[in-house]
């Protein structure tokens, strides 16, 4: 048992709110069963209700044209390559009729930074999307939306009310990487700022519109970076309270610009999970990241202060393409749920149970 984080985690239990230093001590430390196990509790308070939820949903990806080339990325194209595309209504209409056919409440709508797309064409889809089914859009991460004021030359605020008008449910948290500086100009120097990724968010939940936060970690970036990253993003829940959920990842370097950096393993995973939960003390809900992790890594995150399965993912397109395919049915996801004493129940975007 490592003694120096004892008064750390008896200081988060006691609901005292932790600071840079609490946080940065608890990454140092190898301790991982003491911290698992306060995040756990944390998340026993929070959730004595005694079963996990998870979601049916697919990430349709509308195009994989992008011009920022982020270095952790091997799913982006440039327009001169032979496989790049923008989905046609045709196919788009096949995979929401087949994520509906399987049960599903949700699609993850999200796509590279298209050069000449303008706002008019999003509008259009996500109007066409909703006249024709009755399915929440969770679409358009901020460096998606920050990128949409750049190239139609109109404010966030107004980007962010016609999308909505059009049909946009709720605004996931990707593209947020690492919220420092540093981190974000070694691996995604074009993309958003940190400042641009919260203020996007912080517009959204002014217009509305919910959203979940994440964290891809294990790239460039120090532990001081990770605690800061968290930090701000538990600033601006306190203003908002806009966020639904946090997830974390580890970056999936396969086949992209960062392949020669050493994948971090489970430990590292696990424990940043718990962290995030001992810090974050004003998010309700935490997904395992099965996606990245595995089924059984998903499933320890259970008792590490995760709450939620994330979504089924029908498909996904993005971490796939850097050589990690981990794939869960509904009925595998409820097994592994159920195998750790939980009841698994089905949930919507905003965290109400539908079964």
């Amino acid at each position: 048992m490592d003694v120096t984080i004892q008064p750390i985690l008896e200081k988060a239990l006691a609901g005292q709110r932790l600071d840079f230093d609490d946080g940065l001590t608890l990454y140092k430390s190898h301790d991982l069963l003491s911290i698992g196990n306060a995040a756990d509790l944390i998340r026993q308070r929070l959730h004595p209700e005694g079963y996990v939820t998870y979601i049916v949903d697919r990430n349709i990806n509308y195009t994989n044209w992008c011009y920022i080339d982020c270095d952790f990325c091997a799913f982006y194209r440039h327009k001169t390559d032979p496989d790049a595309y923008v989905i046609s209504r045709p196919e788009l209409r096949q995979k929401i009729e087949e994520t509906l056919d399987l049960g599903g409440v949700q699609i993850l709508l999200q796509g590279g930074l298209h050069p000449t797309l303008k706002l008019d064409w999003y509008e259009d889809l996500l109007r066409w999307i909703k006249s024709n089914y009755d399915i929440h859009i969770h679409g358009f991460s901020p460096p998606e939306l920050d990128w949409f004021t750049k190239i139609n030359k109109i404010s966030l605020q107004e980007i962010l009310i016609r999308l909505r008008d059009a049909g946009l449910g709720s605004i996931p948290g990707g593209g947020a990487e690492i919220l420092t500086n540093h981190a974000r100009d070694e691996i995604s120097p074009k993309k958003c700022t940190a400042d641009e990724w919260l203020e996007v968010m912080r517009q959204g939940h002014l217009v509305g519109l919910r959203s979940s936060a994440t964290m891809m970690y294990g790239h460039v970036e120090s532990y001081g970076e990770r605690v800061e990253h968290l930090i701000r993003l538990r600033q601006l829940q306190d203003e908002t309270g806009g966020f639904t959920a946090f997830i974390c990842w580890s970056l999936q370097p396969d086949h992209t610009k960062l392949a020669h950096l050493p994948p971090t393993g489970s430990f590292d995973y696990l424990k940043t999970l718990a962290i995030s939960r001992l810090i974050l003390d004003n998010f309700d809900n935490f997904q395992s990241s099965w996606v990245t992790q595995g089924p059984k890594i998903g499933q320890l995150s259970l008792k590490f202060g995760a709450n939620d399965m994330g979504g089924t993912m029908i498909e996904e397109n993005v971490v796939s393409q850097a050589g990690t395919v981990y794939c869960m049915s509904m009925e595998e996801i409820e097994r592994v749920v159920g195998e750790l004493g939980f009841v698994p129940k089905q949930r919507n975007f905003f965290y109400q149970i539908i079964n």
